[in-house]
């Protein structure tokens, strides 16, 4: 019998005065057996970051077209491809053809990342960003989750502010680009 996901809960206050963003909202977010907190943590972040109207988390294993995060229109086009961790070269392709922004958000070394797509074919490569986190900013983040979340997810100057269930943590949001 396959073990199931596991559903995790964030209450989310959002602050992003880089982008005039406040929102407060509520995330279920189901974890994958073969997913590390780690990982659910960059999309939960991912998620804040790029919050918009029409955000959601996509399919997951089940939906291997889709990726972590995507924002759709109204009319269900795709405006925005948000890739977690690590993708491979073919779905930052297709997701760049898809819709009209493409970013990866990873919780692993940026430059380890970037170097395995060189001399891949990417679609528009030369406009996807990729955002990283200071160096161990996941890995002391982590240990706070819970079942049931409550965070405060403040941006501003591309600091990156989080109160995860109490324990204060901070760290810059790197971009790069993959030329």
């Amino acid at each position: 019998m396959a073990i199931g996901s596991t559903i995790i809960t964030f209450e989310v206050q959002l602050a992003d005065t880089d982008r005039g963003v406040y929102e407060d909202y509520s995330l279920r977010v189901a974890q994958h057996p073969s997913e590390t907190d780690a990982y659910m943590l960059t999309r939960v972040l991912a998620h804040a970051l790029e919050h918009a109207e029409g955000i959601d988390f996509g399919g997951g294993i089940s939906q291997a077209e889709e990726p972590a995060v995507l924002v759709r229109d109204l009319t269900g086009s795709v405006t925005a491809w948000i890739e977690v961790g690590a993708p491979d070269a073919e779905r930052l392709h297709r997701g760049s053809r898809l819709a009209e922004r493409t970013v990866v958000y990873t919780h692993r070394d940026p430059a380890k990342v970037i170097a395995a797509w060189a001399g891949k074919r990417i679609h528009r490569s030369d406009e996807i960003k990729v955002f990283s986190f200071d160096p161990g900013f996941i890995e002391q983040a982590t240990p706070q989750l819970e079942r049931r979340n409550t965070c405060s997810i403040t941006v501003t100057e591309r600091m990156l502010y989080l109160d995860l269930n109490g324990t204060m943590l901070a760290s810059a949001v790197h971009e790069h680009s993959l030329s």
